[in-house]
Protein backbone atom coordinates (compact mmCIF):
# COMPACT_ATOMS: atom_id res chain seq x y z
CA UNK A 1 0.00 0.00 0.00
CA UNK A 2 1.23 3.45 -0.75
CA UNK A 3 0.01 6.04 1.74
CA UNK A 4 2.41 6.45 4.63
CA UNK A 5 -0.58 7.46 6.76
CA UNK A 6 -1.80 3.87 6.61
CA UNK A 7 1.05 2.76 8.88
CA UNK A 8 -0.19 2.04 12.38
CA UNK A 9 1.28 3.28 15.64
CA UNK A 10 1.97 -0.33 16.56
CA UNK A 11 4.18 -0.65 13.49
CA UNK A 12 6.05 2.53 14.39
CA UNK A 13 6.59 1.29 17.94
CA UNK A 14 7.76 -2.12 16.74
CA UNK A 15 10.27 -0.66 14.27
CA UNK A 16 11.69 1.54 17.03
CA UNK A 17 11.97 -1.09 19.76
CA UNK A 18 12.39 -4.55 18.24
CA UNK A 19 15.72 -6.36 18.69
CA UNK A 20 15.99 -7.66 15.12
CA UNK A 21 14.27 -6.48 11.95
CA UNK A 22 14.14 -9.21 9.31
CA UNK A 23 13.52 -7.25 6.10
CA UNK A 24 12.73 -8.47 2.60
CA UNK A 25 14.68 -5.41 1.40
CA UNK A 26 16.78 -3.67 4.04
CA UNK A 27 16.98 -0.44 2.05
CA UNK A 28 13.22 -0.18 1.65
CA UNK A 29 12.67 -0.92 5.32
CA UNK A 30 15.12 1.80 6.32
CA UNK A 31 13.36 4.18 3.92
CA UNK A 32 10.03 3.26 5.51
CA UNK A 33 11.39 3.97 8.98
CA UNK A 34 12.75 7.31 7.81
CA UNK A 35 9.41 8.27 6.28
CA UNK A 36 7.73 7.37 9.57
CA UNK A 37 10.30 9.41 11.49
CA UNK A 38 11.35 6.29 13.37
CA UNK A 39 14.90 5.28 14.28
CA UNK A 40 15.55 1.54 14.06
CA UNK A 41 17.70 0.68 17.06
CA UNK A 42 17.78 -3.09 16.52
CA UNK A 43 19.85 -5.14 14.11
CA UNK A 44 18.58 -5.23 10.52
CA UNK A 45 19.06 -8.46 8.53
CA UNK A 46 17.88 -9.40 5.06
CA UNK A 47 15.07 -11.94 4.75
CA UNK A 48 14.04 -12.54 1.14
CA UNK A 49 13.16 -15.64 -0.85
CA UNK A 50 16.69 -16.87 -1.55
CA UNK A 51 17.99 -16.51 2.01
CA UNK A 52 14.78 -17.24 3.91
CA UNK A 53 15.57 -20.88 4.67
CA UNK A 54 19.13 -20.13 5.71
CA UNK A 55 18.10 -17.26 8.02
CA UNK A 56 15.39 -19.11 9.93
CA UNK A 57 17.60 -21.15 12.33
CA UNK A 58 19.43 -18.01 13.46
CA UNK A 59 16.20 -16.09 14.00
CA UNK A 60 14.66 -18.97 15.92
CA UNK A 61 17.67 -19.05 18.23
CA UNK A 62 17.32 -15.31 18.83
CA UNK A 63 13.63 -15.67 19.68
CA UNK A 64 14.33 -18.59 22.02
CA UNK A 65 16.94 -16.48 23.80
CA UNK A 66 14.38 -13.75 24.44
CA UNK A 67 14.84 -11.42 21.46
CA UNK A 68 11.94 -9.92 19.52
CA UNK A 69 12.06 -10.30 15.73
CA UNK A 70 10.00 -8.08 13.43
CA UNK A 71 9.44 -9.50 9.93
CA UNK A 72 8.87 -6.78 7.31
CA UNK A 73 8.14 -7.29 3.60
CA UNK A 74 8.21 -4.81 0.72
CA UNK A 75 4.72 -4.42 -0.65
CA UNK A 76 2.35 -6.71 1.18
CA UNK A 77 1.54 -8.73 4.25
CA UNK A 78 4.25 -11.30 5.11
CA UNK A 79 3.25 -14.85 4.07
CA UNK A 80 0.63 -13.52 1.60
CA UNK A 81 2.50 -13.65 -1.74
CA UNK A 82 5.57 -12.51 0.24
CA UNK A 83 8.24 -14.23 2.37
CA UNK A 84 7.19 -15.24 5.85
CA UNK A 85 5.25 -18.49 5.75
CA UNK A 86 8.27 -20.69 6.51
CA UNK A 87 9.30 -18.50 9.42
CA UNK A 88 5.81 -18.55 10.94
CA UNK A 89 5.55 -22.32 10.44
CA UNK A 90 8.92 -22.83 12.14
CA UNK A 91 7.82 -20.73 15.12
CA UNK A 92 4.58 -22.68 15.38
CA UNK A 93 6.50 -25.96 15.34
CA UNK A 94 8.67 -24.77 18.25
CA UNK A 95 5.71 -23.28 20.09
CA UNK A 96 7.23 -19.79 20.00
CA UNK A 97 4.96 -16.75 20.44
CA UNK A 98 3.84 -15.01 17.23
CA UNK A 99 1.59 -12.06 16.57
CA UNK A 100 0.66 -9.93 13.58
CA UNK A 101 0.51 -6.16 13.30
CA UNK A 102 -2.51 -5.84 11.01
CA UNK A 103 -2.32 -3.24 8.32
CA UNK A 104 -3.82 -2.24 4.98
CA UNK A 105 -4.30 -4.98 2.42
CA UNK A 106 -4.57 -4.60 -1.34
CA UNK A 107 -6.84 -7.64 -1.42
CA UNK A 108 -9.52 -6.44 0.99
CA UNK A 109 -9.23 -2.85 -0.25
CA UNK A 110 -9.81 -3.98 -3.84
CA UNK A 111 -12.75 -6.13 -2.80
CA UNK A 112 -14.34 -3.18 -1.01
CA UNK A 113 -13.82 -0.87 -4.00
CA UNK A 114 -14.85 -3.36 -6.69
CA UNK A 115 -18.57 -2.70 -6.46
CA UNK A 116 -19.13 -6.45 -6.82
CA UNK A 117 -20.80 -8.92 -4.44
CA UNK A 118 -17.88 -10.04 -2.25
CA UNK A 119 -19.55 -11.53 0.82
CA UNK A 120 -17.72 -14.73 -0.13
CA UNK A 121 -14.37 -14.55 -1.91
CA UNK A 122 -11.10 -16.37 -2.50
CA UNK A 123 -7.61 -15.01 -3.13
CA UNK A 124 -5.27 -16.67 -5.62
CA UNK A 125 -2.07 -14.62 -5.44
CA UNK A 126 -0.41 -14.08 -8.84
CA UNK A 127 -1.99 -15.89 -11.78
CA UNK A 128 0.25 -18.06 -14.01
CA UNK A 129 2.54 -16.16 -16.35
CA UNK A 130 2.14 -18.36 -19.43
CA UNK A 131 -1.05 -18.07 -21.46
CA UNK A 132 -1.78 -21.81 -21.59
CA UNK A 133 -1.49 -22.24 -17.84
CA UNK A 134 -3.41 -19.03 -17.29
CA UNK A 135 -6.31 -20.29 -19.39
CA UNK A 136 -6.35 -23.52 -17.40
CA UNK A 137 -6.56 -21.42 -14.25
CA UNK A 138 -9.49 -19.43 -15.61
CA UNK A 139 -11.27 -22.67 -16.53
CA UNK A 140 -11.30 -23.55 -12.84
CA UNK A 141 -13.30 -20.35 -12.27
CA UNK A 142 -16.05 -21.13 -14.79
CA UNK A 143 -18.37 -22.31 -12.02
CA UNK A 144 -16.68 -20.67 -8.99
CA UNK A 145 -19.52 -18.88 -7.17
CA UNK A 146 -17.23 -16.77 -4.97
CA UNK A 147 -15.64 -13.51 -6.05
CA UNK A 148 -11.96 -14.02 -6.87
CA UNK A 149 -9.12 -11.58 -6.20
CA UNK A 150 -5.68 -12.00 -7.72
CA UNK A 151 -2.53 -10.02 -8.46
CA UNK A 152 -1.08 -9.36 -11.92
CA UNK A 153 1.98 -7.58 -13.23
CA UNK A 154 1.13 -4.47 -15.28
CA UNK A 155 2.98 -5.67 -18.39
CA UNK A 156 0.94 -8.91 -18.42
CA UNK A 157 -2.44 -7.41 -17.58
CA UNK A 158 -3.74 -7.01 -21.15
CA UNK A 159 -2.90 -10.61 -22.10
CA UNK A 160 -4.30 -11.86 -18.82
CA UNK A 161 -7.64 -10.13 -19.34
CA UNK A 162 -7.79 -11.29 -22.96
CA UNK A 163 -7.40 -14.88 -21.75
CA UNK A 164 -10.10 -14.28 -19.16
CA UNK A 165 -12.47 -13.06 -21.88
CA UNK A 166 -11.77 -16.14 -23.99
CA UNK A 167 -12.47 -18.58 -21.15
CA UNK A 168 -14.95 -16.79 -18.89
CA UNK A 169 -16.75 -14.81 -21.57
CA UNK A 170 -16.95 -11.08 -22.35
CA UNK A 171 -19.73 -10.28 -19.88
CA UNK A 172 -18.25 -11.52 -16.58
CA UNK A 173 -17.95 -8.42 -14.40
CA UNK A 174 -14.63 -7.44 -12.87
CA UNK A 175 -12.64 -4.57 -11.44
CA UNK A 176 -9.01 -3.67 -12.03
CA UNK A 177 -7.55 -1.81 -9.06
CA UNK A 178 -4.13 -0.23 -9.31
CA UNK A 179 -1.88 1.81 -7.02
CA UNK A 180 -4.28 1.45 -4.10
CA UNK A 181 -4.01 4.29 -1.55
CA UNK A 182 -1.29 5.93 -3.62
CA UNK A 183 -1.44 9.27 -5.44
CA UNK A 184 -2.56 7.72 -8.73
CA UNK A 185 -5.04 5.20 -7.33
CA UNK A 186 -7.44 4.03 -10.02
CA UNK A 187 -10.28 1.51 -10.13
CA UNK A 188 -11.71 0.53 -13.50
CA UNK A 189 -14.93 -1.51 -13.42
CA UNK A 190 -16.92 -3.24 -16.13
CA UNK A 191 -17.38 -6.41 -18.17
CA UNK A 192 -14.20 -8.32 -18.92
CA UNK A 193 -14.33 -7.40 -22.62
CA UNK A 194 -14.30 -3.68 -21.79
CA UNK A 195 -11.48 -4.07 -19.28
CA UNK A 196 -9.41 -6.08 -21.75
CA UNK A 197 -9.79 -3.33 -24.36
CA UNK A 198 -8.85 -0.68 -21.77
CA UNK A 199 -5.75 -2.59 -20.70
CA UNK A 200 -4.32 -2.70 -24.23
CA UNK A 201 -3.08 0.87 -23.82
CA UNK A 202 -1.03 -0.22 -20.81
CA UNK A 203 -1.35 0.10 -17.05
CA UNK A 204 1.27 0.90 -14.44
CA UNK A 205 1.77 0.14 -10.80
CA UNK A 206 0.63 -2.60 -8.44
CA UNK A 207 -2.43 -4.37 -9.88
CA UNK A 208 -5.18 -6.27 -8.07
CA UNK A 209 -8.03 -7.76 -10.10
CA UNK A 210 -11.41 -8.77 -8.67
CA UNK A 211 -13.66 -11.12 -10.67
CA UNK A 212 -17.34 -11.52 -10.00
CA UNK A 213 -18.37 -15.00 -8.93
CA UNK A 214 -19.98 -17.23 -11.54
CA UNK A 215 -23.73 -16.99 -11.80
CA UNK A 216 -25.78 -20.21 -11.63
CA UNK A 217 -26.25 -21.53 -15.15
CA UNK A 218 -28.57 -24.04 -16.71
CA UNK A 219 -27.07 -27.43 -17.51
CA UNK A 220 -29.82 -28.26 -20.00
CA UNK A 221 -27.99 -29.06 -23.28
CA UNK A 222 -30.32 -26.90 -25.40
CA UNK A 223 -29.51 -23.87 -23.22
CA UNK A 224 -25.78 -24.30 -23.76
CA UNK A 225 -25.73 -24.54 -27.56
CA UNK A 226 -24.78 -20.86 -27.95
CA UNK A 227 -21.77 -21.31 -25.66
CA UNK A 228 -20.55 -24.21 -27.78
CA UNK A 229 -21.07 -22.30 -31.01
CA UNK A 230 -19.18 -19.32 -29.60
CA UNK A 231 -16.17 -21.58 -29.11
CA UNK A 232 -16.46 -23.19 -32.54
CA UNK A 233 -16.54 -19.69 -34.05
CA UNK A 234 -12.99 -19.22 -32.72
CA UNK A 235 -11.84 -22.29 -34.66
CA UNK A 236 -12.28 -24.93 -31.96
CA UNK A 237 -13.51 -28.33 -33.08
CA UNK A 238 -17.12 -29.10 -32.15
CA UNK A 239 -16.09 -32.11 -30.09
CA UNK A 240 -13.56 -30.07 -28.11
CA UNK A 241 -16.00 -27.18 -27.65
CA UNK A 242 -18.63 -29.55 -26.26
CA UNK A 243 -16.06 -31.05 -23.91
CA UNK A 244 -15.03 -27.62 -22.60
CA UNK A 245 -18.58 -26.39 -22.02
CA UNK A 246 -19.53 -29.70 -20.43
CA UNK A 247 -16.55 -29.52 -18.08
CA UNK A 248 -17.51 -26.01 -17.01
CA UNK A 249 -21.21 -26.67 -16.51
CA UNK A 250 -21.59 -30.30 -15.57
CA UNK A 251 -23.73 -31.00 -18.63
CA UNK A 252 -23.48 -34.29 -20.52
CA UNK A 253 -20.93 -34.01 -23.33
CA UNK A 254 -22.87 -36.48 -25.50
CA UNK A 255 -26.22 -34.76 -24.98
CA UNK A 256 -24.62 -31.37 -25.64
CA UNK A 257 -23.10 -32.62 -28.90
CA UNK A 258 -26.49 -33.96 -30.01
CA UNK A 259 -28.21 -30.68 -29.04
CA UNK A 260 -25.79 -28.67 -31.21
CA UNK A 261 -26.35 -30.96 -34.20
CA UNK A 262 -30.11 -30.73 -33.70
CA UNK A 263 -29.96 -26.92 -33.53
CA UNK A 264 -27.89 -26.78 -36.70
CA UNK A 265 -30.29 -29.07 -38.50
CA UNK A 266 -33.24 -26.91 -37.43
CA UNK A 267 -31.53 -23.82 -38.88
Amino acid sequence: MGDIGDASQRLRDALATTDIVAAEDTRRTRSLAKALDVEITGRVVSFYDHVETARIPMLLEEIESGSTVLLVTDAGMPSVSDPGYRMVAACVERNLPITCLPGPSAVTTALALSGLPVERFCFDGFVPRKSGQRKEYFRTLLTEPRAVAFFEAPHRLADCLADAVEILGPDRRAAVCRELTKTYEEVVRGPLAELAAWAVDGARGEITVVLEGAQPISTAPEDLVDKVEALTATGMRLKDACAEVAAGTGASRRELYDAVLAARAAD
